[in-house]
């Protein structure tokens, strides 16, 4: 079966779906793009020609190219104070929907949705690209097989310098709420934990060129009494992070490290006699799934195939909810300078 599919919002992001669409054939052949939405419908129409989306509906109103192209599907890849009436005016057309992150711009927003999808007996789902990559599965399959025993602590750095310009540098919150929900999510992916609980300090550096919020550090309270802490800067010139952070997981029996790119060391205590045991390294596997790294393209494919089959996609609304909470709560307590229960 075909899908038509309305893409919603035709900025610099929504490329990235399209090439993950063009290059990957399942996708070109199970889904057709029928429309593209954008305020600016100039915009739609340059986006139309680079990808050679021809023919294709073109216009400024969701509703009006829902009806036009009577579409299966909506990717939501607006900014994210319009992503609540979108995905709703999706829904209610019996779209099912996959949008871009973060899922809402409040927790009451995002209960909102859940509960929409529900009632329209449709999915809506969330690009957390960043869990579709090959170190984070890496990660994911080498603390589910026990190596270093127990995890007992998850610590990410993530320090980077990005002028990007437009709307981002206007937002409140950005890094919490624009960058480190990856993070976050991954980490709660990777540990398999749920979080409980969030400090944050949040501050805008001298020099930042954002309006609010370029730095920020958390401590979380995990499940099973594991810690998760964030460094984050959106605004440190110099020597950088890689975009997926740096991490370092700490287990009863040893650590793994990963430095987001291609650098993955692993090791377990040694016997040494002394003050210091020493360490053994051990051996990284590869992901499990290899169709399973490849962003954008994992991700639709993962929603495209609780589609047809009826089941729930790994990020799906009431799941990523969760992630959601993280940033919402690591918000809220630097706002109050309070810890924040997540177990609500």
């Amino acid at each position: 079966m075909t899908y038509k599919v309305v893409l919603c919002g035709c900025g610099a992001m929504a490329k990235g779906w399209l090439r993950a669409l063009q290059s990957t054939p399942k996708l070109r052949q199970a889904l057709t793009v029928a429309g593209l939405v954008d305020l600016d419908v100039s915009v739609a129409q340059a986006l139309a020609a680079e990808f050679s989306l021809q023919p294709v509906s073109v216009g400024s109103d969701l509703t009006a190219v829902l009806s036009e192209t009577g579409a299966d599907i909506v990717f939501d890849v607006v900014i994210p104070a319009a992503r609540h009436s979108v995905v709703k005016a999706a829904l209610s057309h019996g779209c099912h929907v996959l949008s871009e992150k973060p899922m809402a711009t409040s927790m009451e927003e995002a209960t909102d949705l859940i509960r929409a999808a529900e009632a329209a007996g449709r999915i809506h789902s969330v690009v957390q690209n960043r869990r579709f990559i090959s170190g984070v599965r890496r990660m994911r399959r080498f603390v589910e097989s026990g190596a270093i025993g127990d995890i007992t602590a998850i610590h990410c750095d993530f320090f980077i310098a990005p002028h990007f310009g437009g709307f981002r540098e206007q937002m409140d919150n950005v890094l919490l709420l624009d960058m480190a929900i990856h993070t976050f999510d991954a980490a709660r992916f990777v540990s398999g934990k749920t979080p409980l609980s969030v400090y944050c300090l949040e501050t805008n550096p001298p020099g930042s060129w954002y309006a609010h919020g370029a730095s920020a550090n958390a401590v979380f309270q995990l499940s099973d009494d594991v810690v998760f802490t964030y460094r984050g800067s959106w605004c440190a010139e110099g020597q950088r992070t890689s975009w997926e952070s740096e991490w370092r997981i700490v287990g009863l029996n040893g650590m793994l490290t990963w430095d987001g790119e291609d650098a993955f060391r692993a090791s377990v205590a040694g016997s040494d006699s002394g003050l210091l045991r020493g360490a053994i390294p051990i051996e990284v596997l590869p992901p499990a799934r290899e169709e399973e790294t490849h962003g954008h393209a994992s991700v639709i494919a993962d929603f495209l195939s609780a589609i047809e089959t009826g089941g729930v996609p790994e990020t799906a609304g009431q799941d990523n909810i969760k992630s959601l909470a993280m940033v919402f709560g690591a918000i809220e307590s630097a706002r109050s300078r309070q810890t924040i229960d997540l177990a609500a």
